[in-house]
């Protein structure tokens, strides 16, 4: 059921008709050999994996993981990405009251998950090299933005892409104007001054499990040999 400030129903069955509704979007994108997308496990693999369909280009991962205030895990004061990446929201971290060892302890915690993915999602293969290449970065949804931050903050730093789209289904209104002035390309099927949290545009927002996610990038794969 819709939450009271929301006059229809959510937008989105699921992530898969999700990301089927965003590549109608990145058509100018479609069958360019330069043109890799990337996604933002995990709930940005189901979508991504359809963009990257849509478009027959190559999908990889960019593990990217939010730091969350202690004691308040959903309130994001950061990020970290693959290749060392890191942003800190100073703002929500002074208004938090977060020290600088609960900032290294929550830091040491989601290193090690990150690393944890990375080996569960890549096994043995490198990532995809991006250099000179289009790169579209997808998650799911977009909310303070602090996790597609640090993942064009990864980009920049490490991968040397020509350019940078950051391509989701739904995003606040404000971090859409924050991250448009961060990359080369902002699209976004639903971009909402009233912002209730990413799951309330989806009917079905189940947590994607890393086995979906594994069997997902082995599909992709399949699918451009």
């Amino acid at each position: 059921m819709s939450p009271a400030w929301m006059e229809v129903e959510p937008p989105f069955r699921d992530r898969a008709e999700a990301g089927r509704m965003l590549a109608r979007q990145l058509g100018s994108y479609a069958g360019r050999r330069d043109v890799i997308v990337l996604a933002l496990p995990r709930g940005g693999v189901p979508v991504a994996y359809e963009v990257a369909q849509a478009l027959c280009v190559e999908l990889d991962v960019l593990v990217v993981r939010k730091l969350g205030v202690p004691h308040y895990p959903e309130l994001a004061m950061g990020a970290i990405a693959s290749g060392s990446a890191l942003y800190l929201d100073e703002q929500t971290i002074r208004m938090a009251g977060v020290t600088q060892p609960e900032i290294a302890t929550v830091l040491n915690n989601e290193r090690r998950e990150l690393a944890r993915r990375e080996a569960l999602y890549r096994a043995q293969r490198p990532p995809l090299n991006v250099e000179g290449r289009t790169v579209i970065l997808v998650d799911d949804g977009i909310a303070t933005g602090s996790t597609m931050r640090a993942a064009i903050a990864a980009m920049r730093a490490t991968g040397k892409p020509a350019r940078i789209v950051v391509a989701v289904p739904v995003a606040s209104q404000s971090s859409a104007e924050s991250l448009a002035g961060l990359a080369d390309d902002f699209v976004c099927t639903h971009c909402m001054r009233r912002f209730g949290g990413v799951s309330q545009y989806y009917q079905d927002f189940g947590q994607t499990s890393d086995a979906e996610v594994r069997a997902l990038l082995a599909r992709s794969r399949q699918d451009v040999s």
